[in-house]
């Protein structure tokens, strides 16, 4: 009994000693390409969507770090590019108190999911500024992803080793 208070009161601490905080949103990056304007306007908007989602981060300072989604999405109609939007959302995020798998959770889901909204309403803003309907992407599982990513990782360590 008095070893798990002991240990309740370790991860307490633990957490006290954790922070976050957003210290800015910006935009890196965002290029918009209609490649078949203007016949794209001449026939029914039913285009065949495809997304790529990548995420980045980079310590900027001490207990810094730029989190960067990218985001490109392609729209193909009769088998054509019709619309080419990539973006990449950036942010700086202050997190103290967080190492190894915990600080990689927060960098790789936790920062994407604060990001995301961001970029979702650049890409909705630029396509109708393209005369074509907005996209109302879907919400991301970013915890998903990157549990799926980290499942990755150990397989493929588990393969290599089982090589050597």
């Amino acid at each position: 009994m008095a070893e798990e208070n002991q240990g309740a009161a370790e991860g307490a601490q633990e957490q006290q000693g954790a922070g976050f905080a957003l210290q800015r949103i910006f935009l890196k990056d965002l290029s918009f390409e209609s490649p078949r304007a203007p016949q794209v306007f001449q026939s029914q908007w039913k285009p065949q969507v495809h997304m790529d989602l990548n995420t980045g981060n980079t310590k900027v300072g001490e207990d810094l770090y730029e989190v960067v989604l990218t985001i490109t999405l392609t729209a193909k109609q009769d088998d054509e590019v019709a619309l080419l939007v990539e973006i990449k959302q950036a942010g700086i995020f202050a997190i103290q108190g967080l190492e190894g798998p915990r600080l990689a959770h927060a960098l790789g889901a936790f920062c994407p999911n604060i990001l995301f909204p961001y970029a979702r309403e650049t890409i909705d803003s630029v396509v109708m500024k393209g005369s074509l309907p907005p996209f109302m992407l879907a919400p991301v599982n970013f915890d998903a992803i990157f549990a799926d990513a980290m499942k990755r990782k150990q397989q493929e360590a588990a393969e290599a080793e089982a090589t050597h």
